[in-house]
């Protein structure tokens, strides 16, 4: 009988311990999808450099070139996502 008690014992302590690892995760995952967003109408120059790893040098070559459409507000460049999308789109091979 002592060994059986043990065992069980075992699995009772196992159990509680995964049950304690399933709540942290459960925890873990909404905190991940309470911070999803969604995609920004507009991006910012900081947002191109992060996503596409372009210089600030790269990003005026292109607006001056016109191959990324911007919108200026006040000092401040602003890039339509979707458009952003389409040109993404249409380089794909």
């Amino acid at each position: 009988m002592m060994k059986k008690e043990k065992c069980l014992s075992y699995v009772m302590e196992m159990k509680e311990l995964i049950e304690l690892v399933l709540a942290r995760l459960e925890k873990i995952d909404s905190k991940i999808s309470q911070g999803k967003t969604l995609r920004p109408d507009y991006y910012r120059n900081e947002d191109l450099k992060k996503m596409f790893g372009l210089s600030n040098n790269t990003i005026i070559k292109y607006r001056q070139t016109g191959v990324l459409p911007y919108t200026k507000l006040g000092d401040i460049f602003l890039y339509d996502s979707d458009k952003i999308d389409m040109i993404l789109k249409g380089n794909a091979s």
